[in-house]
């Protein structure tokens, strides 16, 4: 993956698969540290200790699809690859939480990429999702969640293609504006 809206879009749906009612994706980037940090916590199946232990083994996976689950270790490999590394928390029933952390500065640090289409992209999967969008770079900042956007919308779904491009371009508008 070439930019870590991607990755972030990976465990974002993993999340949804994991039955999760609500994501929390949180971007901040630290220009005085060197620092960004990118985390997705969810509050959906969550994993027992034996299934956290292989999460980051490439070979495996719990999709029937396929037999092997890349995204979590390419995403390791991305954080390190600046000199920063990914942690990942489960509780079973409780959720989980992915953090990679990178050095903001490094030649090897993928882009960011479009999260505009991410954040879509799983409301499209799962209007009914609680998803709650953060980006903070320095003191500025943005923060995007559809309970705020559900209260004005008067029952018109979020996957609603009108309500999805007002959506994107939002969120386009706002990092540009960070």
């Amino acid at each position: 993956m070439k930019e870590l809206a991607l990755h972030i879009l990976d465990i974002a749906e993993n999340s949804l698969r994991a039955g999760a009612s609500r994501i929390d994706i949180e971007i901040v980037e630290d220009p005085a540290e060197d620092t960004v940090r990118v985390a997705i916590t969810d509050d959906g199946r969550g994993m027992d200790e034996e299934t956290l232990k292989k999460a980051l083994d490439p070979f495996f996976t719990t999709k029937d699809v396929r037999k092997v689950g890349m995204g979590l270790s390419l995403l390791r490999q991305a954080a390190r690859r600046t000199g920063g590394d990914l942690r990942v928390q489960s509780r079973p029933g409780e959720g989980t939480a992915v953090t990679a952390e990178f050095v903001r500065s490094h030649i090897d640090r993928q882009p960011l990429g479009d999260m505009a289409s991410t954040i879509t992209a799983v409301l499209l999967q799962n209007p009914a999702i609680e998803l709650r969008y953060h980006h903070a770079i320095g003191a500025d900042g943005f923060t995007f969640d559809t309970s705020q956007v559900r209260s004005v919308l008067d029952g018109v779904p979020l996957s609603d293609p009108e309500v999805l491009q007002f959506i994107g371009n939002l969120i386009r508008e706002r990092q540009q504006l960070t």
